[in-house]
């Protein structure tokens, strides 16, 4: 009960002179006790706490082993899985694959397994729409740890354990592959924030472009003003990869879904295109600017202005700046190239692109409007996550 594997070692005293070269199953009786070996393979100290960890993380730890149920029930109540029922090998050859599917969605430790019963398991689990990542480190453990999505083996492992994995732990510890996990969604989640945003704002400045050339008896704005401005915001969003990541937001694994950034892009672009429009209704019937000069360098300085405080809204699901707060040198980057976006029209630059010095008045107006579309954002963001049940 208490999970060592015992070998009874015994003496036999009468050997026969036939028997000294060819031994049988007949000559292993009548020999005296010697007493026992006991082999202990016990969990890491650190394994309890890093399964708690994964639980939490939303990973479901599933144990395969070989070994028989008594020495798999053992380790497993000591790092906390659940053993009160444990499935064996030969169950399972006599279930059909949705039988076992359905055992798979109940139980979490199947023991007594060959390396063909461990690579069924791992097939039908990805079949069932899982991601699933084996870890072992034996010449059995190689089918399966090909065929699951990310094989796990270590350093002290067998060479053929090593070539089929496709990451080698150097270091014994189920708290570097949490790590590892915590690591790679942190990448994914501001992965996201990048393509989000690029998509939703771009979407939502062809929109903005497209309208303003209909109504508006010139271009709002340039070529070359467009590729200037796109150019500086993009400087901005070099530094998500630095960013910081709410916890919430890698609980639990998320997927790349195409469908959900098609729901993103049609709902957060034509928001910011309502305000690209609202600014040229201000500057056409407010301030009855009638130059394309003066027209487009407002709304250039507006979109860089306008679309760095909208990396701040979309980059977390909480309140920006109040209940979440980016890194350092995303701030630094937003509040560096907003400034630049505001004086590059009064610089040579912005003269060989068409653009002219902004008055106090205008930077206001810009001000103002971006001040207005992130109350409203972050009111927006709301209903979306209502709405959909997700963000990033």
């Amino acid at each position: 009960m208490q999970g060592f594997r015992v070998i009874a070692v015994c003496q036999k005293n009468d050997i026969h002179n036939n028997a000294t070269e060819h031994f049988n199953i007949s000559d292993e009786k009548n020999m005296v006790l010697l007493g026992f070996i006991g082999f202990l393979d016990p969990p890491k100290a650190t394994a309890k706490e890093s399964i708690i960890r994964m639980n939490n993380a939303g990973i479901r730890v599933i144990v395969l082993t070989g070994d028989n149920a008594e020495v798999t029930k053992a380790v497993c109540d000591k790092v906390n899985i659940n053993s009160e029922r444990i499935v064996l090998g030969n169950e399972i050859d006599k279930l059909s694959d949705f039988a076992v599917i359905g055992l798979l969605q109940k139980n979490n430790i199947f023991a007594k397994l060959s390396p063909i019963q461990k690579a069924r398991i791992i097939r039908l689990l990805k079949e069932n729409h899982n991601i699933v990542g084996y870890m072992g480190d034996g010449i059995n453990d190689s089918p399966s740890l090909t065929n699951s999505d990310v094989g796990i083996s270590v350093d002290t492992a067998v060479d053929i354990a090593k070539e089929s994995a496709d990451i080698i732990l150097l270091e014994k510890d189920l708290n570097v592959l949490l790590d590892g996990v915590s690591e790679g969604r942190k990448t994914f989640a501001n992965l996201m924030k990048y393509i989000k945003m690029a998509t939703s704002f771009n979407f939502g400045e062809v929109l903005s472009v497209i309208i303003g050339s209909v109504i508006l008896p010139f271009l709002p704005e340039t070529p070359i003003q467009l590729l200037v401005e796109s150019l500086l915001y993009d400087f901005g969003q070099l530094t998500l990869p630095f960013d910081n990541v709410d916890k919430e937001s890698i609980q639990e694994p998320k997927k790349f879904s195409i469908e959900n950034l098609k729901k993103f892009m049609f709902f957060m672009g034509p928001l910011s295109s309502i305000f690209d429009l609202l600014v040229f209704a201000s500057l056409w019937f407010i301030f009855s600017i009638r130059e394309a000069s003066t027209f487009q360098t407002i709304w250039f300085s507006y979109s860089i202005v306008s679309n760095l405080v909208g990396m701040h809204i979309i980059r977390t699901e909480k309140t920006p700046f109040l209940q979440s707060n980016a890194h350092k040198m995303v701030y630094f980057s937003s509040i560096l190239l907003a400034i630049i976006g505001l004086i590059v029209p009064s610089t040579i630059l912005g003269k060989v692109i068409g653009l002219v010095p902004l008055s106090l008045k205008y930077i206001g107006l810009i001000l103002i409007i971006t001040f207005l579309y992130c109350i409203i954002a972050i009111f927006a963001k709301k209903i979306y996550i209502k709405k959909y049940g997700e963000w990033i």
